[in-house]
């Protein structure tokens, strides 16, 4: 059974339950779920992991590969 299956499933259980106590119960550990899911994505880069991305950057401004946000939303203007 692929996720997304799962989830429907998973969403018409919910959907049965006449129960305040066991959606509270529900809700709380979602919560707490995604919260862990969101701290180990949004975990500090390290010094290293920093000083390339400015070293990037500044290659990136000395060899003119930068765009500034007017001819961004100059070219967005000839997308429609």
């Amino acid at each position: 059974m692929d996720l997304q299956t799962r989830k429907i499933h998973f969403i018409q259980e919910i959907l049965r339950v006449k129960n305040e106590n066991i959606i509270e119960k529900l809700e709380k550990i979602l919560h707490q779920e995604r919260k862990k899911v969101i701290d180990e994505e949004l975990s500090p880069m390290t010094i290293e992991e920093f000083n390339s991305l400015i070293d990037r950057a500044e290659s990136d401004s000395e060899n003119d590969r930068i765009y500034n946000a007017g001819e961004i939303l100059k070219d967005i203007d000839t997308w429609k």
